[in-house]
């Protein structure tokens, strides 16, 4: 399983690097524009995604600041964002890079953000969560760009199996 949430967490960086590539490419109108997702616009998610996966990276290590709603804009401009994306990406492949098969099994505690209890929990299924989640809105993102007449780039995970990176962990 060890391996399996490394290249997950390697697969992570690759597409958020490609989706962050296409969002580049835009104007500010349409980076912004209300695109009808759940955080609105190509901006919103992008922040989305940083807040929640510094959430769980929280939980995960105990370490790491995040802001205190899913919906938080943490960054304002592109650039900014970006770098942050990238940081919190090495973070996620250096946290996944020290597990152990012990950790994996294992469970950890944490109090939820939107409702405020204590959930005790095993980590492996909790991981899973963390990697869907963000696949889940890098969909999105990816609709998004398709509505707005540009070139989605491709997210596959098999396309990145075969990426230099991929092959690792083939």
């Amino acid at each position: 399983m060890r391996r399996h949430f490394q290249m997950f967490a390697t697969y992570n960086r690759w597409a958020n690097g490609l989706v962050y590539d296409a969002a580049a490419e835009l104007g500010a109108d349409e980076y912004r524009r209300d695109m009808g997702a759940f955080f609105k616009s190509i901006h919103g998610t992008f922040n989305h995604l940083l807040v929640a996966d510094r959430i769980w990276m929280k939980r995960f290590t105990g370490e790491g600041d995040h802001p205190k709603t899913l919906d938080a804009i943490v960054f304002e401009q592109f650039p900014a964002l970006h770098a942050a994306r990238e940081a919190e990406d090495r973070r996620i492949i250096a946290f996944a890079d020290g597990l152990d098969d012990r950790a994996v099994a294992g469970r950890f505690t944490y109090i939820t953000v939107t409702d405020v209890r204590t959930v005790s929990q095993r980590l492996a299924p909790a991981l899973s969560h963390f990697f869907n989640h963000q696949t889940h809105h890098r969909g999105q993102v990816h609709a998004m760009l398709t509505a707005l007449g540009r070139q989605a780039p491709s997210l596959d995970l098999v396309r990145f199996q075969r990426t230099e990176a991929g092959r690792r962990f083939a």
